[in-house]
Formats: C-alpha cells, sequence, structure tokens
C-alpha cells in the first residue's frame, strides 16, 4: 500500500458524521462533498493519508474553498485536557472544558446529576431560521455555529460532563466541515460495501467472515521454492498458487491478493514510461511470451465468458489491463500477471471454448510492417489473448494447487467436484455461504460413517446414513463427467455409476451410487463448520448491552477441510510389541497349564 495520494487513485473520505464517501483523485478536478463545499483534488495528491483537512471560508472570486491540515493538538484537545486534569489534582475541569480551583469542604468538585434537567428544544434560544443562516454563513469551518449554539443554550450548566460531551459531539457531527483521507482496503471497503450499499452483492459476507476464508485457505505470499534434482543441479519448484470462485464482485479476489501481496499497483516516474517504450514493449509480446507471473498466483474460476471484478477498479485494477501489461496512467498492476481468469467452459471442456479451441495465426515482422497500425493493434490483442488463454488452461489443468477458495451461490458439492483433483495433498478448503444448510449436507459427505461405509463398499442403510438427493438445479453447476485423460488421479473423480473405491472399473453398476456418494468422502478430512460475528456493545456502569442499531442479515457459516491423499490399496497396521508384554502372556500360558494339570489330576 502506498504513502501518498497517487494521481487517479481511489481514496476514502470520512467525514465527522463517521460516514465514507469513496472518490477518484483525478488531477485537476473538483470533489464536492454535500453539506461542505467543494474543493480542487490537486490539494490532496502526494500528500500522506490519515491526514485531517477542514475547508476554510471561501474566499472572493474563488469557486472552491481551500484546505487546511487540522494539527494532532487540535483533533486531540479535549483528551489532552482531561490527561493535564488528571495529573493535578488541585485543579479540574468544569462542565464547559474551563479549569479552575476545586471548592468544597473536601476540597473535590461536586458530582453533577441530570436527574433534574428538562430535555426541550425550547430550552435553545437559537431558532431554525437563525441556525439556517449561520449554516449560510460557513464562518470557520462551522465552528461559530457550534459556540453560539453552546453559548445559547439555557441548561448547558446543568449537564453533567458526560452528557455534555455527548451534546457537544452530535453538534460536531453535524456541523463542522472537516474530513480525513483514507487509503482505500480491503476491510474499510467491506465496511462501507456492508453499511453503504446493497450487501446482496457480496453474500453479506462481513470483514471477520472475508478474514477467516483466507486464513483458512492459508492464503500468504510464497516464492520459488529451490529443489536439488538428481544431478545436482537446482530447480524452481512453483508455490503458492491457489483456486478462487468469487461471486463477490472480486472482493474475495482483492482480499486473497492483499494476502499474497500483489493488490496494489506499482506506480512509476513518467521518464520510465514514454511513448517510445510502449511502442516497444508492444512490439515485444507479439510473440505471446509477456511476463506471466510462474508462482503466487490467483486462478479465478467464475460463469460467464467476462468474470465480474466490479470492485477491482477500486485498486485501479480492471480484467483489460491482461490483454496489455501497461495503461496510460504509467501504472503496472500486478494482477495483469499474477490473476489467471478460467470459466468453467475452458476448465471442463475447453476445446468447445472459441477463445482456446481458435488458433490466432504467427505473422512474421514483415506481414506486420505491411498492416495498418490499427489492425495491427487488434492483432497483437488477440494473439496476446490466445495465448494467455492457452497458458491459463494448460496450468489449472495441471493441478497442484496450494488451496480453494469459494465464495459462491451454487451448490458446494458441485464446486467442488471438479475443482478438488486439481488440489495438491495437504491444500487448505474454505467455502463461504450465507446459509449453513448447503454446509451441513457438504460436511455429511466426508463425515466419518460415510467414508466408512464407503471404504467397505456398505450400502448406506446398512450404516444408517440419510441419502443425498439429487440436485440439479444450478445451470451453472459444472458436469461430473470429466475426461480422464485430463486428470491424472482419476481413482479421485466419482462418476455417476461408481460406487466402490475402484473409479475405472464400476461403470454401470449401480445407478444409485451418485446419490449416496456424490464425492469421494476419503479427499478431505477434518471437514468442519464454524460462524464468527463481531458485535459493537456499549459498555456503561449497569447499561453493557449490544449496540440496538447493529446491522441484520444472514449470519454467514464457513466449511473448512483439508485435502488428502487416499492410501492406495490395503491398509495393514503392525507394531512392535514391548518384551514386558511378551513375558505375561507367556507367564499366563504357564499358570494356566498348571491349573488345567491339577484339575486333571483331581479328577
Amino acid at each position: 500500500m502506498h504513502g501518498l495520494v497517487e494521481p487517479n487513485s481511489w481514496i476514502f473520505l470520512r467525514l465527522t458524521s463517521s460516514s465514507l464517501k469513496i472518490v477518484q483523485a483525478v488531477p485537476n478536478t473538483t470533489i464536492t462533498l454535500p453539506k461542505y463545499g467543494s474543493f480542487s483534488t490537486n490539494l490532496l495528491l502526494s500528500r500522506p493519508y490519515f491526514l485531517t483537512y477542514e475547508l476554510l471560508d471561501r474566499l472572493p472570486n474563488h469557486k472552491n474553498s481551500l484546505l487546511r491540515v487540522v494539527p494532532a493538538s487540535e483533533l486531540h484537545a479535549d483528551s489532552i485536557a482531561e490527561e493535564d486534569a488528571n495529573a493535578n489534582p488541585d485543579i479540574f475541569l468544569d462542565q464547559k472544558n474551563i479549569e479552575c480551583n476545586a471548592i468544597g469542604p473536601t476540597s473535590e468538585p461536586v458530582m453533577r446529576s441530570n436527574r433534574n434537567i428538562i430535555d426541550s428544544a425550547s430550552r435553545q434560544t437559537l431558532t431554525m431560521a437563525e441556525i439556517e443562516a449561520l449554516k449560510k454563513e460557513g464562518t470557520d469551518a462551522g465552528k461559530d455555529l457550534i459556540e453560539k449554539l453552546l453559548a445559547s443554550h439555557v441548561g448547558i450548566d446543568e449537564k453533567t460532563s458526560f452528557s455534555l460531551a455527548k451534546y457537544k459531539l452530535l453538534k460536531v457531527k453535524k456541523y463542522l466541515k472537516r474530513f480525513t483521507v483514507l487509503p482505500v482496503d480491503v476491510p474499510l471497503l467491506t465496511q462501507w460495501l456492508m453499511k453503504e450499499k446493497d450487501t446482496s452483492k457480496i453474500l453479506e459476507i462481513r470483514e471477520e467472515m472475508l478474514a477467516l476464508v483466507g486464513s483458512w485457505a492459508n492464503v500468504h505470499f510464497s516464492s520459488t521454492a529451490s529443489l536439488s534434482s538428481d544431478h545436482g543441479a537446482e530447480t524452481a519448484k512453483p508455490s503458492g498458487r491457489w483456486l478462487v470462485v468469487d461471486e463477490t464482485g472480486g472482493l474475495l479476489t482483492a482480499s486473497i491478493a492483499e494476502r499474497m501481496g500483489f493488490l496494489y499497483p506499482e506506480y512509476h516516474s513518467a521518464s520510465s514510461f514514454s511513448s517510445e517504450n510502449f511502442n516497444n514493449e508492444a512490439d515485444t509480446d507479439t510473440n505471446g511470451t509477456s511476463a506471466i507471473a510462474s508462482t503466487n498466483t490467483i486462478t479465478l474460476v467464475h460463469n460467464n465468458t467476462q468474470p465480474n471484478l466490479s470492485l477491482l477498479k477500486y485498486f485501479s485494477f480492471t480484467p483489460d489491463f491482461q490483454s496489455s501489461s501497461i495503461d496510460t496512467n504509467r501504472v503496472r498492476h500486478p494482477l495483469a500477471t499474477n490473476l489467471f481468469l478460467i470459466n468453467w467452459l475452458q476448465l471442463l471442456a475447453p476445446h468447445q471454448d472459441t477463445t482456446y479451441a481458435t488458433p490466432v495465426p504467427y505473422l512474421g515482422p514483415a506481414e506486420l510492417s505491411a498492416m495498418k497500425s490499427s489492425r495491427r493493434a487488434t492483432y497483437h490483442r488477440k494473439f496476446r489473448r490466445w495465448k494467455r488463454a492457452q497458458h491459463v488452461v494448460t496450468n489449472t489443468l495441471s493441478g497442484g494447487f496450494d488451496g480453494l477458495a469459494v465464495v459462491s451461490q451454487m451448490d458446494p458439492v458441485s464446486v467442488l467436484r471438479p475443482l478438488l483433483p486439481l488440489l495438491r495433498g495437504g491444500a487448505q478448503i474454505s467455502i463461504y455461504s450465507p446459509y449453513v444448510e448447503p454446509l451441513v449436507t457438504l460436511a455429511d459427505l466426508f463425515s466419518t460413517s460415510r467414508r466408512t461405509a464407503f471404504i467397505q463398499g456398505l450400502p448406506l442403510e446398512s450404516e444408517g446414513l440419510p441419502s443425498i438427493p439429487k440436485s440439479n438445479n444450478i445451470s451453472s453447476t459444472p458436469s461430473s463427467e470429466i475426461s480422464s485423460s485430463l486428470f491424472s488421479p482419476g481413482r479421485d473423480i466419482l462418476t455417476n455409476n461408481s460406487r466402490v473405491v475402484d473409479f475405472s472399473n464400476c461403470q454401470g453398476k449401480d445407478s444409485m451410487c451418485s446419490v449416496d456418494f456424490p464425492l469421494n468422502p476419503t479427499l478431505l478430512l477434518n471437514s468442519t463448520i464454524q460462524s464468527a460475528r463481531i458485535r459493537d456493545w456499549q459498555v456503561l456502569p449497569g447499561r453493557t448491552h449490544p449496540l440496538m442499531t447493529g446491522k441484520g442479515g444472514a449470519e454467514g457459516y464457513l466449511f473448512t477441510a483439508v485435502r488428502v491423499l487416499p492410501a492406495e490399496g490395503r491398509v495393514e497396521a503392525r507394531g512392535k510389541f514391548s518384551r514386558k508384554r511378551v513375558a505375561v502372556d507367556e507367564q499366563n500360558k504357564i499358570t494356566g497349564k498348571k491349573l488345567r494339570s491339577d484339575e486333571e489330576a483331581l479328577s
């Protein structure tokens, strides 16, 4: 994340009312804040984040207001005064925050109570017309209006310190013209979407649940691991490859990319990206070998021709960047090289996809020079798209992914059926659903009883397990009939006509096996379902309870498991017995023989 406000970047403005407003810092434009005023965007560029600004009074013959950076001493003046009062027992703050000597026989201030205070609108002597006139004047960024409201209140001297601070805070939130510039990150973006936007578009996933999805999927930054080969030379082993199914508009993808360290763009100077350099790099990409990351990557599986990644625009990325790694704003985004896009058709039947199955012929320099500039640019774009599709499909079908993160409305069983064989042993799986019922059904498929019945080849009725009804209600659900040539571990996929462990020789044995075992129960271990929710509480003596203004909605649940490689053949348990146990057994045999001989003698 960058420490300065860059041109054309998206930023959050936190107003005094605690509401958030997201804007794009486009140079030479104007930002308008309702009830505040307008100011030039250039006043924020190349300045640090987390600064608080105050809109000054607009000067004559000026269209916009100027900004003043509010120092920290002014922002925390009340807290500093309270600490000074606590440090010096001889002075204290009265109800108007004015220092005075202690009074009373015990030299301590008398505690006030609001028991006899009458809270009525008539105690404010200023009328609404006068308040509106003061608001239109807008002197001193609203501070004069707040002082006049406090001075004109009849019962201000009767308020306790707590009620006075609460009253002053309400007026500050309503009339003070200040805002704080914050960077756009995933937690803050999630809070803004949950409070200001339609939560159904992100499946009502909260900040804590989004963090748990990435944590249980073991998402982290991974570099190329060096392994020594048989000949002594070191070879690079790709690592850090995650599969993602995202139906939140790109919010899950942004969260995972932030954990992996390539969510935010890299800004460069203008000299390093001249028009000549741009043309040279476009020519070097004509062979389709543009820079594509081999490790620390995200493979996004989506439903449509183009994925819905609308929320990634707030991080200066659009899917169009993948056709050209450089844009006109001199921004090179890491997602252009570390994010791979593949739809379900390319995953299950790649030769039926037009982008993958329609090759673009290679043209030499002589043929390219004879083309017009527009046709040459179109050819470069199509050739790069085709080469990238070839690389993504081949890389995805090779498998070996380190984890799977799913936030989708599709049936989890239909999602796992084609994606489970692509995960390596020990890969972490996390699946989010707004409701618990789909995850309960999924967890039952990997229960101990169902796994035992699957290994022994017994019908579920003998184990007392319920059968899973067939579900074909999702049009985007990938088919289970996957060619065995696409995946090397052919035993990991269950077809519609299989019940026993041997997948290759069970075609047509029993048509009810897909109902009993939609997935191989031996592929996942430690399957659990959990939920978490952060609640804001009001903490006061005798009045501690959750805030009544909390947002409702779906609770949200998370399914987690670990991908394992089932053992081949029959498993036999063997061990070494201790000599002590052998000696005890031999002694028991001798004792038994003596007893039998004594019985025979007596008989």
